[in-house]
């Protein structure tokens, strides 16, 4: 039989011709109605991960071996889950030298603004280079046209004019603005904003400061 059984115990067993005619039936375009091509690419090698797994479940074998199986699976999908999320905001921003950059929609002090960052899997962006800070300064000028600066993931909280990244790594790249005679050293700016207006250069300010922010993440 190609379809579902029922055992003697009233347990079903999915068999492997239920599964692939699933997987076809959630491959074809008419069964994703409104839906993308890349949910689809995503959709279906999850349906398949858990149809194994089903598969599994009912062959009778340890259940230890079983178990550990799941939990592989399921640690598969969830990285299906984080690429999947990954590839929406990537879409929504920029991405360039194997990162994405999205600038947020709200201001935010320094420390909230990171926390933002990490709560959807990134960091505030941190410039390596010229390059990267030209990359940033322009995207921001086209998503956040009323916005003159953006906080970025420069700081010397911990030690006064020792800068270091949100991972507490030194930073070896500055692009200061010194016709304002930036950074101007005062203990309490200790946080470094890239500003759109002064075309890109930095200046430390006042971490309690609202501002618009570029969070970061890094494509695998």
């Amino acid at each position: 039989m190609l379809g579902n059984q029922t055992g003697t115990q009233g347990t079903t067993i999915y068999s492997p011709a239920s599964c692939v005619l699933g997987s076809f039936h959630s491959s074809t375009p008419e069964s994703r109605p409104g839906g993308s091509a890349a949910m689809a690419r995503l959709g279906l090698p999850v349906f398949l991960l858990l149809c194994f797994s089903l598969l599994r479940l009912g062959s009778g074998r340890p259940p230890q071996p079983q178990m550990s199986q799941i939990e592989r699976l399921w640690q598969e999908v969830n990285s299906l889950k984080e690429m999947q999320a990954l590839q929406t905001v990537c879409l929504r921003g920029i991405k360039a030298n194997r990162k994405c950059y999205l600038t947020s929609e709200e201001a935010k002090h320094y420390h909230e603004a990171n926390e933002d960052c990490i709560a959807q899997g990134g960091t505030l962006a941190t410039p390596r280079d010229l390059l990267e800070n030209n990359e940033l300064r322009d995207y921001a000028k086209r998503s956040a046209p009323g916005s003159r600066d953006f906080w970025i993931g420069v700081a010397d909280i911990v030690k006064e004019g020792q800068y270091v990244d949100v991972n507490s790594l030194p930073v070896t790249f500055f692009n200061w603005d010194r016709s304002k005679k930036q950074p101007t050293g005062t203990k309490r700016e200790s946080c470094v904003a890239l500003s759109v207006a002064a075309q890109g250069k930095w200046h430390d300010e006042v971490c309690r400061h609202l501002k618009t922010y570029i969070c970061e993440y890094i494509i695998p």
